[in-house]
C-alpha cells in the first residue's frame, strides 16, 4: 500500500470522527433549548406555591424546618452522570470543599457516582449517597432525599443544609452553585410582604402543621427543580466540551488532509522517478 493511500484511510477516519462528535453536539444542543423551555413551570409553581403561602400569617409560627438553631449540618452536593461535561463535577465538587472549609464539622450526602468518586478520592467521609437518579426518576428521587432531610432536622440530628450544584446561568455558562435549602427562613419574610392584605382567612388546620406541610412540599419542589437545572447544566456543558472537541477535530481534519495532499504528490513523483529510471535503463 503507498504512503497516500495510507494516509487516506486516516482522513477517512477523521472525517467519521468530525461527524459523529458533529451529531452528538447538535443532539445535546437541542436537549438543552427543549429543557429550557420547560423550565418556565418552575416559575408558575413558585409564584402559585407563594400566592398560597401569602394567605396566612406565619412569621410567629416556630418551626425546625423553618427556624433553628442546632450547629450540625450537611452539605448536599449534586453531580451530573453525564459525559462529555468537562471539569463540570470537579467544579462541584471544589465550591462543596469552600463549604466544608466554611463549616468543619459538616457532613457530605451526595447525588451522583461522580461527586461519590471525586469526594472520596480527597478522603472525604459520606453520610448517605443517591445513585442512578435518571433511572430511577428524578422526581422520585426528590421526594427520596427530602423524605430523610426533613426526618434528620426533625429528630435534630440536622439544623441545616447547604445544597451544591451545577446551576447553568445561560446557554454557554455553567458554574457551581451554593443555596441554603434549610431551615427554610427565607419563604417567611416573603409570606410576611404580602399576609396583610387579607384579613379574614379561616384557619381550620393548626399553623404549626400547615407550615410543616408548606416547607415538606416546598422543599420537595425545590430539590426537583435543581435536579431539572442540573440536567439543564449538564447539556450545556456537553454542548460547550462537544464544540471545543468539533473545533479541534476539524483543525486535526484539514492537517491530515495536507498530509494527504503532500503523500499524494509524493507518490506521483516517486512513480515518475521511477518511470524515468527504468526508460534510461532500457535506452542503456
Amino acid at each position: 500500500m503507498s504512503k497516500a493511500s495510507k494516509v487516506k484511510v486516516e482522513v477517512a477516519e477523521v472525517r467519521d470522527l468530525v461527524d459523529l462528535i458533529q451529531v452528538l453536539k447538535d443532539v445535546a444542543d437541542m436537549k438543552y433549548h427543549a429543557l429550557a423551555a420547560q423550565k418556565i413551570k418552575f416559575n408558575r409553581f413558585n409564584e402559585s406555591f407563594t400566592e398560597f403561602f401569602s394567605l396566612v400569617g406565619f412569621s410567629q409560627v416556630a418551626h425546625p424546618l423553618v427556624t433553628n438553631s442546632l450547629p450540625s449540618s450537611v452539605i448536599l452536593v449534586v453531580s451530573t452522570e453525564r459525559g462529555f461535561v468537562g471539569d463540570l463535577n470537579t467544579r462541584v465538587v471544589s465550591r462543596a470543599m469552600e463549604e466544608k472549609e466554611k463549616n468543619p464539622s459538616a457532613q457530605f450526602v451526595v447525588v451522583g457516582k461522580k461527586g461519590i468518586m471525586k469526594l472520596e478520592g480527597l478522603g472525604q467521609k459520606i453520610l448517605k449517597s443517591w445513585e442512578d437518579i435518571e433511572d430511577r426518576g428524578f422526581y422520585e428521587v426528590a421526594v427520596e432525599i427530602k423524605t430523610y432531610l426533613v426526618k434528620e432536622v426533625m429528630e435534630e440530628r440536622v439544623g441545616k443544609v447547604t445544597i451544591v450544584y451545577p446551576w447553568p446561568k445561560d446557554y454557554t455558562v455553567t458554574k457551581p452553585r451554593s443555596v441554603k435549602l434549610l431551615p427554610c427562613e427565607d419563604l417567611l419574610p416573603k409570606q410576611t410582604q404580602t399576609v396583610e392584605k387579607f384579613r379574614e382567612v379561616i384557619e381550620e388546620s393548626d399553623p404549626v402543621d400547615m407550615i410543616g406541610y408548606l416547607a415538606d412540599l416546598w422543599l420537595s419542589a425545590k430539590i426537583y427543580e435543581i435536579f431539572f437545572d442540573t440536567n439543564l447544566a449538564a447539556a450545556s456543558a456537553q454542548t460547550q466540551q462537544l464544540d471545543s472537541s468539533l473545533g479541534k477535530m476539524r483543525k486535526e481534519r484539514d492537517v491530515v488532509k495536507l498530509k494527504y495532499r503532500k503523500a499524494k504528490r509524493g507518490d506521483i513523483d516517486k512513480s515518475l522517478r521511477e518511470v524515468f529510471s527504468a526508460r534510461m535503463m532500457v535506452t542503456k
